[in-house]
């Protein structure tokens, strides 16, 4: 089953998120980096390689989506990516999907067994779907 890594600038944020995830697609491999060192608001590259490495252990080869807050989380990410192997890079896709909205339908087309590149398709249709009513905007 394709897993997900959550990055963003809050542990906080992610706790949450990872709990809506698991609720929404039970049995869904998640990890979450947030935060920089010593709780503060920023992203760490070596929390994210860790978390990397934790869902490609388990993903059973299918693959991993990496989901981000702020653009300035692709810098830690972009560093993690550069540690791996290239055949694990090979297994990482990211995504500009929003992070809440793109996490909880990765996760659900995950769950279903779906490949990567479907999960990530799944994830960027939050992009396009509307969130408030016509009437309302």
């Amino acid at each position: 089953m394709v897993g997900l890594v959550l990055v963003a600038h809050s542990q906080r944020l992610l706790d949450g998120l990872a709990a809506m995830v698991v609720q929404a697609a039970p049995g869904i491999v998640v990890s979450t980096a947030g935060g920089a060192e010593g709780g503060s608001l920023g992203t760490s590259a070596p929390a994210v390689e860790a978390s990397l490495r934790a869902v490609l252990a388990a993903d059973g080869g299918d693959g991993v989506l990496c989901l981000l807050d702020l653009g300035s989380a692709a810098m830690a990410l972009e560093i993690a990516l550069e540690a791996l192997a290239p055949e694990d890079r090979a297994r990482v896709a990211l995504t500009e999907a929003p992070l809440v909205e793109g996490a909880i339908l990765a996760a659900v087309e995950a769950a279903s067994g779906a490949p990567l590149a479907l999960v990530r398709a799944r994830a960027e249709e939050a992009c396009r779907e509307p969130k408030l009513p016509a009437d309302l905007l």
